[in-house]
């Protein structure tokens, strides 16, 4: 697979008139209206594999995280392609003005971080995806730390609901999003940025769905997501992943604040 051609303005604006708007709800209905011009106007789009997202049913979206702007383009992607998404979001965000009200009346999922209640965000992701809806997950939880950019070694949660649910888990690949929104850094809109969201197939976790959910069974649809994952992200960047994912668990050494990706502190 190479990397898909750019949307044409004529593309654009039909996928603009015939994407999904049901389900929404008001907030987050707005704030994708509010956002949508400036996605199709100031960045050069190529997109891919929409297909392979079911029309109907539950569905996980797991994808590798780059930047901050990477929910922006996956929902742009999943809701041209018939669907809306939700999003698993720290809980912090419920906080913040007008940013609280998209979410907790969008139908996404709280996620408490190292509290009493951090396994709700597991039990009402089931419950979405047994209702119906397509989940988005970002099996990393943050943003890679992978000095050029790869996806890292992924937290197991996604194995987990998806060893629970057993509905189809998609990979998706996000690239470009970390040139217009730098992890830790400013927008850089200008000259416009190339962002590619490429959707793969549906993972194969035969061997584990329907298993007891022990750490190895757990580690290993894990593993099996990521590496699809991975795939994608070296298909569109046109080069060869690294055969061990990083592992930030492994550092050891005190981090100062995060540089962009690919680039690496100075000697």
């Amino acid at each position: 697979m190479t990397t898909p051609p750019l949307l044409t303005a004529r593309e654009k604006l039909l996928l603009t008139l015939r994407r999904r708007r049901r389900g929404s709800g008001f907030w987050y209905g707005l704030a994708i209206e509010v956002i949508w011009p400036f996605v199709m106007a100031f960045t050069r789009i190529s997109w891919s594999g929409g297909e392979r997202i079911p029309r109907t049913g539950g569905v996980l979206l797991a994808a590798n995280h780059v930047s901050m702007a990477d929910p922006i383009y996956d929902v742009a992607f999943t809701i041209v392609n018939g669907r809306m998404p939700r999003f698993l979001a720290k809980s912090e965000l419920w906080g913040v003005p007008v940013v609280k009200w998209v979410l907790g009346r969008g139908g996404h999922i709280p996620v408490y971080r190292e509290s009493a209640r951090a396994g709700d965000a597991y039990r009402d992701a089931v419950k979405a995806l047994e209702r119906g809806e397509v989940v988005v997950f970002y099996p990393e939880a943050t943003y890679t730390a992978d000095p050029d950019g790869w996806p890292m070694k992924a937290k197991n949660g996604i194995g987990r609901i998806a060893m629970m649910t057993g509905v189809p888990v998609i990979p998706i690949a996000n690239w470009g999003t970390q040139d217009l929104l730098p992890p830790g850094g400013k927008p850089r809109p200008w000259p416009r940025k190339r962002v590619t969201v490429l959707a793969g197939p549906p993972v194969d976790l035969s061997d584990y769905i329907g298993k007891p959910r022990t750490r190895t069974n757990l580690d290993g649809a894990t593993g099996a997501i990521m590496s699809a994952v991975t795939k994608l992200v070296g298909e569109v960047r046109g080069e060869t992943p690294p055969s061990i994912p990083f592992d930030p668990d492994a550092r050891r050494e005190p981090s100062g604040p995060p540089s962009a990706l690919g680039e690496r502190p100075a000697s």
